[in-house]
């Protein structure tokens, strides 16, 4: 009877651990990420209407899988010869490496900025269902 307890009790113990291996394994398995294949882009707007109008359009249109609108954040630099300081919003946008140059053309096309801000970095590794989740939903 005591044994029976004892093997009961651990096994009870080890569901937790085995659940957690089995997902692990599991998201290894689904698909494997290669670096760099997705990138988090960069756009400053001069508010939140703007930067919401050109997020969504990147979203249907299939630019970028979410765009992240993080508000006020001040922005330093020099424009024409001048020290400038203004308020913007930041755009942090998930997409294909592909598709950044696609992305830069769009965001030109529509900015209301002179120069717009589009930079991008290289995905090197995440969370593996949520990197694959951003490749089904960009297109090559």
């Amino acid at each position: 009877m005591k044994a029976a307890c004892c093997v009961l009790l651990l096994s009870l113990l080890m569901v937790p651990l085995l659940r957690t291996v089995y997902q692990r394994l599991f998201s290894m398995a689904a698909e494997a990420y290669t670096p760099g294949s997705l990138s988090a882009a960069f756009v400053t707007c001069p508010n939140e209407k703007v930067g919401k109008e050109i997020a969504r359009a990147m979203v249907e249109k299939h630019l970028a899988a979410c765009v992240n609108i993080m508000p006020q954040i001040t922005s330093i630099y020099e424009w024409k010869g001048k020290i400038e300081e203004d308020r913007e919003v930041l755009l942090m946008i998930k997409t294909r490496s592909s598709q950044i140059p696609a992305l830069t053309d769009f965001v030109r096309s529509v900015h209301p900025y002179e120069v717009a801000e589009v930079i991008a970095l290289p995905i090197q590794q995440g969370n593996a269902p949520y990197l694959q989740w951003v490749g089904e939903t960009v297109p090559e």
